[in-house]
């Protein structure tokens, strides 16, 4: 890390959703696995926000699975899915407050499969400190990202959640 990286500390997550998720953008996510660390540029997200939000696992309570999305701010929600791939979220907000940003794509990286397979993400992150205790953080270098680089969308796959919140404008993607 040189001296103009900073580690986002748990405070950065505990805001609203929608402008965490914007703010991640032109971040870092780092892993450090072993002796090496990889890095790449956040620059697709989207926002999963609250009880209401259909899209959300949150919207029908609290279950073991979704259970991480309830607690503190800065923590990971890591989730499996179609039975092969894992999901990489981070809660936001106050706790007890469901809601969580999923890391979409990175720099080099497109797609959350891709991105969690890439950086050996799975479950055993589920519910630990975004932090370098835990070996995946989210670091601020420096890079500024102009709200003409942001295109926001619909977010991918939720046309369950109903026509309403299947067309919430939730995804953020850095186009640089």
């Amino acid at each position: 890390m040189d001296k103009k990286s900073k580690i986002l500390p748990a405070d950065f997550f505990n805001r609203d959703t929608l402008k965490v998720a914007r703010d991640l953008l032109g971040k870092f996510l780092v892993r450090k696995i072993g002796r090496r660390v990889l890095s790449d540029v956040i620059t697709e997200v989207e926002a999963y926000d609250g009880f209401d939000d259909r899209a959300s696992h949150s919207h029908r309570g609290m279950t073991k699975r979704n259970e991480p999305m309830f607690g503190e701010a800065g923590i990971f929600y890591v989730y499996f899915t179609y039975g092969m791939h894992f999901m990489l979220n981070i809660v936001t907000g106050e706790k007890d407050y469901p809601a969580a940003v999923l890391i979409r794509g990175l720099q080099h990286v497109s797609g959350p499969a891709r991105l969690t397979k890439k950086f050996r993400i799975d479950k055993k992150l589920n519910g630990l400190p975004v932090s370098k205790k835990s070996g995946l953080w989210v670091e601020d270098r420096g890079v500024v990202v102009s709200k003409k680089q942001i295109k926001q969308t619909p977010r991918i796959g939720v046309l369950y959640a109903g026509p309403v919140w299947a067309k919430k404008p939730y995804r953020f993607v850095f186009e640089s």
